[in-house]
């Protein structure tokens, strides 16, 4: 759905009586709760999974997916690897982690997955910390070889060690990586790590050490790969066309009811929303764009429809505060207080119910350790002359401020043909020229703004969606100076708006490491103060989820905040 991924951190916001008016009912709370339509303008609530007669459907046959937009690599732990879709649609379903994201007593939080025989033991002795993990006898690859300890050593040397990374975060604490025998893995942190749980799981998978050991990882596994840990494997990755899985015959776990699953690439909504009416795909992922919602809006004959407002995606203004003119607070702040952060929200998403802006950088996928400290940010343009003025800045004859011969005018780079993306630069365009700043559009390719614009510090605002893939908290990856791309981390990191905070490192860094979660969430909200003083970005929305699906679809259909909408594909049939 989103276009970006990002391994960090993060339930609060429901859905509320504006969902009956488009005839979505909502179960809020938490955990996360969605909403459930049967065919045009149904009605009855639901929970978040929806039971849709499997003991009824026929087992086998061909599932076909509208996919929205097609991944760059399938090397996951790489830059280029930066596309959620690419994860939903190959790499939940192929490779194996150590710890799965499932609701559990109303919240989301991570588990042994079927790769371990049980939950590991984790010992803390001179300030490090081992974790033990036993994997199950059972657990092999789609070659019959052993899921084994050396697929952990590997795993964790290549995102530590390796260059082009896509983010390091927790796999840089780690010393070293024990195998003992071929079903255990003695993990040696360099220090107590609080989210242990995400490493080998959230946005990264275990990777088997016997094909790709010694050999050119991403060139292997960049344009899709043969091998497979988990319930599908690829058959065949048609670049511009499709993705089609077939079952892994050795997976040890539930098998797939269907015979093949065909991810069809089609970026047009309107084309989309047509091949789903047709019967040509019987399931949709859309973004929350404003043509879709107004075909939700309007109703689709056997169809369901869910909408998840409680979701790990993040959309923000981000500023890049090395570069003129964002590397000055003053600035930043003044722009906080010229958008309407709330009237963008209710344009964008108010007929799906989402009405209140972010007030924090940590989504409700772990909502407990989020502040709300970007509240004191709404529309104020006697705000905004009083810091610009403070600043030694003036108005100039067209309107625009002025300092030291140099206008505060800046370009925006998002995604091309992104009309959700597109309406909110425009509403932006004219909130920021009222205010006094001259906004520019320069927007381009997913593969050019993840792969080379963001990760270089090649632009000064940008606006996209960061997506939390584990409920841990954790906003180092975006805001630690760690994080900062550059030579001598391997260019791995995502605080590409090269934000350097007072004291937020440290703090970040007692979230990452603690394990007494009083205490991480005590740092987690003075570090969520400290990031809005600064206001090195701008949050603006969590996007909610919104997941369709044909009536012939039977099984438990449901939607993860971090795992994506076919996180158990492997229980779907068709009727």
């Amino acid at each position: 759905m989103p276009d970006f991924l990002l391994a960090r951190r993060r339930g609060h916001t429901a859905l509320i009586a504006a969902l009956l008016a488009v005839g979505v009912s909502a179960c809020g709370g938490s955990s996360g709760g969605g909403g459930t339509v049967n065919g045009a303008g149904g009605g009855d609530n639901a929970s978040s999974t929806s039971d849709t007669s499997a003991s009824s459907a026929a087992r086998g046959g061909t599932l076909v997916v509208g996919a929205e937009q097609e991944p760059d690599c399938a090397d996951w732990i790489a830059v280029c690897a930066g596309n959620i879709w690419g994860s939903y649609m190959m790499q939940t379903t192929t490779l194996p982690t150590a710890f799965d994201t499932r609701e559990v007593d109303g919240s989301w939080t991570l588990v042994p997955s079927e790769v371990l025989a049980g939950e590991p033991e984790v010992v803390v002795r001179g300030g490090k910390q081992t974790i033990t993990y036993e994997i199950d006898p059972r657990a092999v690859w789609s070659d019959g070889e052993p899921i084994s300890s050396a697929d952990f050593a590997y795993t964790a040397t290549q995102i530590r060690d390796g260059e082009g990374i896509f983010d390091k975060t927790g796999y840089d604490q780690i010393e070293k990586v024990e195998t003992p025998d071929e079903k255990t893995a003695v993990v040696t942190m360099r220090s107590t790590y609080g989210p242990w749980r995400a490493l080998f799981g959230g946005s990264y998978s275990l990777l088997p050490a016997h094909l790709l050991r010694g050999k050119d990882r991403n060139a292997l596994m960049k344009d899709g790969y043969s091998f497979s840990g988990g319930p599908w494997k690829i058959e065949k990755w048609q670049k511009g066309n499709s993705v089609t899985l077939v079952p892994n015959d050795r997976y040890w776990g539930a098998k797939p009811k269907l015979d093949k699953v065909v991810f069809q690439f089609i970026p047009d909504t309107a084309a989309a929303f047509q091949a789903l009416k047709s019967g040509q795909v019987q399931s949709l992922y859309p973004s929350p764009q404003v043509d879709a919602i107004s075909q939700i809006k309007n109703g689709i004959p056997n169809t369901r429809v869910e909408v998840d407002a409680a979701t790990g995606n993040l959309e923000a203004l981000w500023m890049n505060n090395a570069r003129f003119p964002f590397d000055s607070k003053a600035v930043r702040e003044a722009v906080a207080y010229a958008v309407d952060r709330e009237a963008i929200v209710e344009r964008l998403y108010g007929p799906l119910g989402v009405e209140d802006p972010a007030q924090s950088f940590v989504t409700p996928l772990v909502g407990a350790f989020a502040g709300s400290d970007f509240s004191r940010f709404s529309a104020d343009p006697a705000k905004v002359d009083e810091i610009m003025e403070a600043d030694g800045w003036a108005r100039d004859g067209s309107g625009i401020w002025a300092k030291d011969g140099r206008a505060a005018e800046f370009s925006i780079v998002s995604l091309a043909g992104n009309k959700r993306r597109e309406l909110t630069e425009q509403i932006l365009q004219q909130q920021l020229g009222e205010a006094g700043f001259k906004m520019t559009i320069a927007n381009t390719t997913p593969a050019e703004l993840f792969g080379k614009v963001a990760p270089s510090g090649d632009y000064q605002l940008g606006l996209w969606t960061l997506i939390d893939q584990y409920p841990e908290p954790s906003l180092s990856a975006t805001f630690s100076s760690r994080s900062i791309p550059t030579e001598a981390n391997g260019n791995s990191g995502i605080n590409f708006m090269r934000a350097r905070i007072p004291g937020v490192d440290e703090l970040l860094g007692t979230v990452d490491r603690s394990t007494d979660q009083a205490q991480r969430r005590a740092a987690s909200l003075e570090a969520d103060a400290l990031i809005a003083a600064d206001v090195p970005s701008l949050p603006i929305a969590t996007v909610p989820n919104v997941l369709m699906t044909s009536d012939s679809i039977g099984g438990p259909v449901s939607i993860n905040p971090s795992e994506g909408p076919w996180w158990n594909l492997e229980e779907w049939t068709r009727g």
